[in-house]
């Protein structure tokens, strides 16, 4: 069917307010992408011209766009049942997804709690650490610890835990309390330097805290900051010496995106709570989860006024809850794991030989992550990494920075072929911006 691209970029920019945008700017200056369809690593534009899509929008469609095994599944569930409550009703695709959860999931997470998206994930996760103390015998436990640059998502709860500053100022004064450390993934500090604040953080304030609450390995929103695996196990000891809960927020790190199932998994180790949202439903449908311990779990038993009363619309939805399991069953039929390891190792090849550029102040990998750092002005709101989006999108690519961090985190299933063609796009892109200011 045509698109009158004009006219849907003419509503857009009336109607519409976009995420991270600034809007004034955007409806002066931006002519936008108009995406009408979606197959595998490519989006296609009103106009019918192609881009491979460098991060798997949003770090979402794991699988690609448009899977049909996913498509199939969704199709199949809509014909039966779309939705229904989960509050006192049990439906067979979330008993089901939610035992095949459990089953790849860390050992001793056993029990789900479905929500809607990555920011709700985690909130479930407070939530539950926080009543949890409440009614176990440490009410004083009311506050967090989160690293410095940590991002867990957008609601007003987990926006506590941000280590972003441009994302956390607005709402600095009505947040609950979060102590902030150093980050592992900061190239300036040492790994002892970091985790000696950790030890400190614990060894003060364990009597407060609820949970310390980590993105394992790799701190997306941050600028794609990748950390040691020591880290992570130093984290748990910690935690456990001092009796203290450890969320692990993998709505972007887990499903492959590390290389492994779940980022955790590098460290060997298991959080009390895992959150799982993005390639949890391979970028189909808003669909998130909570995985918890029994120790958890049985602390809500009891007695009604025990029960944890906390729930979405579309909790357990299940069209979600059929193309996440789907999504489940690609993983282990098609091997997704095992064949996404030439593909890192591509990436890892690719962005270390980038940094050999002058424009590139650094760069590091991780499974199907690559990411640099362009020389120059640093942070989210930097503009050099908008002027290798640009060039990258004349080249045939989306590739969204973060400020002055240009990276691909493309579907896990990207064929060799196009992944070499957005390596050599960023390539060409980065080179492009001539020699560092």
């Amino acid at each position: 069917m045509a698109v009158d691209r004009g006219r849907i970029v003419a509503l857009d920019k009336q109607r519409v307010w976009h995420p991270y945008t600034a809007m004034d700017q955007y409806r002066s200056k931006v002519d936008p992408l108009v995406i009408v369809e979606a197959r595998g690593s490519t989006l296609v534009d009103a106009d019918g011209r192609e881009y491979l899509d460098a991060n798997a929008s949003w770090w979402t469609s794991t699988l690609g766009h448009n899977h049909p095994r996913l498509v199939g599944a969704l199709r199949e569930q809509s014909e039966a049942l779309c939705h229904t409550a989960l509050a006192g009703i049990a439906h067979p695709k979330a008993a089901e997804l939610a035992e095949a959860l459990c089953g790849v999931a860390p050992a001793g997470l056993e029990h789900v709690f479905f929500s809607d998206n990555g920011s709700t994930a985690v909130e479930v996760g407070m939530k539950l650490a926080l009543q949890y103390w409440a009614q176990n015998g440490r009410p004083e436990r009311t506050r967090f610890a989160a690293l410095e640059g940590a991002f867990h998502g957008e609601t007003l709860g987990v926006t506590a835990l941000g280590g972003v500053e441009v994302f956390r100022a607005p709402f600095a004064s009505v947040l609950l309390d979060c102590a902030r450390v150093a980050s592992p993934g900061d190239p300036s500090l040492s790994l002892e330097r970091a985790v000696a604040e950790l030890e400190q953080a614990l060894r003060e304030g364990a009597d407060t805290l609820a949970a310390v609450v980590l993105e394992p390995m790799v701190q997306g929103a941050a600028g794609m900051r990748t950390y040691d695996a020591a880290y992570l196990r130093r984290a748990r000891e910690l935690c456990d010496e001092h009796d203290v809960f450890l969320i692990c927020d993998e709505v972007f790190a887990g499903y492959g995106r590390s290389g492994r199932m779940w980022a955790s998994e590098h460290a060997g180790i298991a959080p009390d709570v895992l959150c799982t949202a993005k390639g949890f439903s391979g970028g189909m449908l808003p669909m998130a989860a909570t995985v918890t311990t029994p120790r958890i779990f049985d602390g809500f038993l009891g007695g009604a006024d025990r029960a944890f009363y906390y729930g979405h619309t579309f909790c357990g939805n299940p069209l979600g809850a059929a193309v996440a399991l789907e999504v489940l069953r690609v993983f282990e039929e098609e091997d997704v794991l095992q064949r996404v390891q030439p593909k890192a190792q591509r990436i890892a090849a690719a962005f270390a030989s980038l940094a050999e550029l002058p424009q590139v102040e650094r760069s590091r990998s991780l499974g199907m992550v690559g990411a640099l750092d362009l020389a120059g002005d640093a942070g989210y709101l930097a503009d050099a990494g908008w002027r290798v989006y640009e060039d990258a999108r004349r080249r045939g690519a989306y590739l969204r920075p973060l400020g002055n961090v240009v990276y691909v985190t493309p579907a896990l299933t990207i064929p060799d072929a196009d992944l070499d063609r957005l390596l050599a796009i960023v390539g060409e892109s980065v080179a492009s911006l001539g020699p560092a200011r």
